[in-house]
């Protein structure tokens, strides 16, 4: 019988931010965020990521002791586990993995790029080391599902990659199929996480068989999604632009941003009901372009999908979902789960191993 009072501790690093939080099973008992500000992204800024691992683990303890889970409160006495957020790792199947001495190697030579998201799983260690305990990670954003099909882009010089928020999106499928008391395997599912970037994926067997990677598809709060070709290859020339400058564009500084200067839907709201006519046509194509992914994976799918489920911080406007229920209610049910509560997702994915209904995988040994 599981011990429903033991508690596991999880952390997700972001660029600007560490979220962290105890998790009972029966939920949450403690969340709490850091916000790191300007002073700090400076200080670090073209250093590499693990660099921050001592000072970001110093503000959690900090939290933590005032808290009441230190050493000598609740920390040391009850956390069974300890999760971090998977960062940019080598491809991998979804599930929760252990977090050895490979896995921590990949992540300090970050040889798939520099991302807050490679702190996760050091961060883990750390805790887990001081409480004795085991550490983790659960459905990092490499995870790579897809069948075969799917992975050639049309040049073998630029192979497609699959880096999407799968965290968020394979704990929403397997809540809409604990929800509808059926098996995540036995669903056809598209499930459309829209935050700052937007990640569209069709799921079927249990698996993700497909999606758009940050590279692709359609845009969002702050990123381009996929651009015309030759156009961005005739910029990428021009000498008007470094790389670096390039880069920040298509990933933070474009999309919904480039065009009207704000990443903020509720600002875009209140522009809309004023009457502004480019934030309205900015809307209008972002939901039409989120609408045209979707109904690619419905392809992928060969038609037959049970439910379409939109998620991540865009899924609270009402604006954009009933914009998107009118494309997309003839494919399937539509469900709306808004928010991304990745630290819930993690906890979750701990108590699937700890409860033996999964068991936990090591880098490059996954089925």
């Amino acid at each position: 019988m599981p011990n429903e009072s033991s508690r596991v501790l999880v952390i997700n690093p972001g660029s600007t931010s560490t979220k962290f939080g105890v998790y009972a099973r029966a939920g949450a008992e403690f969340v709490h965020t850091i916000r790191h500000g300007d002073e700090e992204l400076e200080r670090f800024r073209g250093r590499p990521m693990v660099e921050r691992l001592d000072y970001r683990a110093g503000l959690i303890e900090k939290a933590l002791d005032e808290a009441g889970y230190g050493p000598a409160g609740r920390f040391g006495k009850g956390f069974e586990a300890v999760a971090g957020r998977g960062g940019l790792l080598p491809p991998m199947e979804c599930g929760t993995y252990l977090v050895d001495e490979t896995m921590v190697e990949e992540l300090h030579l970050a040889r798939r790029g520099e991302h807050a998201s490679n702190l996760g799983a050091l961060l883990a260690l750390r805790f887990a080391q001081a409480a004795g305990v085991t550490a983790y990670i659960v459905d990092p954003v490499t995870v790579d599902e897809w069948q075969q099909c799917a992975r050639l882009s049309g040049s073998p010089l630029v192979p497609r990659v699959s880096i999407a928020h799968v965290l968020n999106t394979k704990a929403v499928a397997r809540r809409f199929a604990h929800e509808r008391e059926h098996m995540y395997e036995a669903l056809r599912l598209i499930v459309v996480h829209m935050g700052s970037g937007v990640t569209v994926s069709a799921h079927r067997d249990g698996r993700m068989i497909d999606n758009n990677s940050i590279e692709e598809g359609p845009f969002g709060a702050d990123r381009t999604g996929g651009l015309p070709v030759r156009g961005l290859v005739k910029l990428c020339f021009s000498g008007q632009y470094t790389q670096s400058e390039l880069d920040r564009h298509v990933f933070g500084g474009g999309g919904m941003f480039a065009y009207l200067g704000t990443r903020d839907l509720k600002e875009v709201g209140r522009r809309l009901d004023a009457g502004d006519r480019e934030a309205a046509q900015v809307l209008d194509a972002m939901v039409y372009q989120i609408a045209k992914e979707v109904g690619a994976m419905a392809v992928v799918l060969q038609g037959k999908v049970d439910a379409v489920l939109l998620t991540g911080g865009m899924a609270y406007s009402e604006r954009v979902v009933s914009r998107l229920r009118a494309y997309l209610e003839w494919i399937a049910p539509v469900t709306v789960y808004p928010g991304e509560d990745e630290l819930q997702a993690l906890a979750e994915g701990v108590f699937r191993v700890l409860d033996g209904e999964e068991v936990a995988k090591r880098m490059g040994t996954q089925a």
